[in-house]
């Protein structure tokens, strides 16, 4: 597959968003959910889940029906049909965009595919200096990008005030895919080469993160009102690994959105920037880093994603010592206590509501995604429970 070329510079001058977009014209301006990203308490706590469009519903098993995961992703009507679905049926206050983090790479041409109960595996793994010089030979543009955009458009004119969120995997995890060719319990390949050729490394990652960078542009263009960043295997990284060889990749990937602008939503009249999650699995002893990632990009109004293991007070406290002050969290009801009696569920989801209180904001979410076997009236009791309280 041969793609357009690509400049090489990521977006710096600010640019505002288009005058249709609903953080401009004004239907999401004043949704929980961008209110509590920007600091704010409105009088319904915002939930949503990850992964809420997906295995769990019926409705979307049936529609899936003899459609693989990436074209299903591709379809604009299909993902803006899965990307709907928990909204109409939880009424969850945000969508999240239907997609896979592997995405950008089938776009760019990378031979890539989900197997069913293994997860992305390439067509090889991509380990060397000359692996990493022909892969990153791939460029991806934005006539690429057109069922991205499109999808996006199909799902916000049907959302009307409940915002979309924007979807994107981090730079590292798509790196380590690569890397291993296949989901991997250590990503030890991918941390090897890190050290072994850090300037293949360099390399590969400044690639994944325009990649993905694009591809989170496309979507807010189109009109999504905030994005995520997932880094599913940062978890795995030291600090100082974690600093030195993947942090710069984040922050790229989230300059791509951090420079637009919704005009005149300052206090000061300014324009006004978007708001950023950044979301990793395991990574409680990175959490200032993520903030600090966001912090680089230049995001107006980050937020962190908190997971099931770091009480979300205790995250609090380690995000609150920063110049610019605490910053809003994200989640974090353990995905396994989905299926657990619902008084003790209950009593669970009550208390990750309580420790939210020592944020500035705060959007409840699992700590990780909804399991493929969950009860889909479960999540709906916890979204009635949330904004009950």
């Amino acid at each position: 597959m041969t793609s357009p070329t690509i400049p090489a510079e990521t977006p710096s001058a600010p640019s505002q968003l288009p005058a249709d977009h609903p953080l401009v014209d004004g239907r999401t301006t004043h949704a929980p959910l961008v209110r509590a990203l920007r600091g704010d308490r409105p009088d319904v706590t915002p939930v949503w889940f990850m992964r809420q469009a997906g295995r769990s519903l019926p409705e979307y098993r049936e529609v899936r029906q003899g459609v693989g995961m990436l074209d299903s992703c591709l379809r604009p009507p299909l993902a803006a049909e899965i990307t709907l679905q928990p909204v109409r049926r939880h009424h969850v206050d945000a969508a999240v965009f239907f997609s896979d983090i592997v995405v950008p790479l089938r776009l760019a041409g990378v031979d890539v595919d989900i197997k069913p109960g293994v997860g992305p595996v390439m067509d090889q793994p991509y380990r060397t200096a000359p692996d990493v010089e022909r892969l990153t030979s791939r460029t991806l543009d934005d006539g690429a990008l057109a069922p991205i955009a499109e999808a996006v458009r199909l799902t916000v004119a049907e959302l009307g005030d409940v915002p979309l969120l924007g979807f994107g995997g981090a730079p590292f995890t798509l790196a380590a895919y690569l890397v291993e060719g296949r989901p991997s319990r250590d990503h030890l390949a991918a941390r090897t080469l890190m050290h072994a050729d850090p300037e293949t490394w360099a390399r590969l990652t400044a690639w994944t993160a325009e990649l993905t960078g694009r591809f989170l542009r496309a979507q807010v263009l189109a009109g999504a009102s905030a994005v995520q960043l997932f880094d599913s295997w940062a978890g795995s990284l030291a600090l100082a690994d974690y600093t030195a060889h993947v942090a710069p990749s984040s922050t790229a990937a989230l300059a791509h959105v951090a420079d637009l602008r919704v005009p005149g939503r300052s206090p000061e009249g300014d324009d006004d920037g978007l708001a950023a999650i950044h979301f990793g699995t395991g990574t409680g002893h990175l959490l200032p880093a993520l903030r600090d990632v966001l912090d680089a990009a230049g995001v107006a109004h980050p937020a962190v994603g908190v997971d099931y293991r770091t009480p979300l007070d205790e995250a609090a406290a380690l995000l609150a010592d920063h110049p610019r002050g605490p910053v809003p969290v994200q989640g974090n009801i353990d995905p396994a206590l989905l299926g657990a009696p619902w008084p003790v569920l209950e009593a669970h989801v009550r208390d990750v509501v309580a420790r939210g209180q020592a944020a500035p904001g705060h959007v409840v979410n699992l700590g990780h995604g909804v399991p493929p076997d969950t009860d889909p009236t479960v999540l709906t009791r916890v979204v009635e429970l949330v904004h009950s309280l």
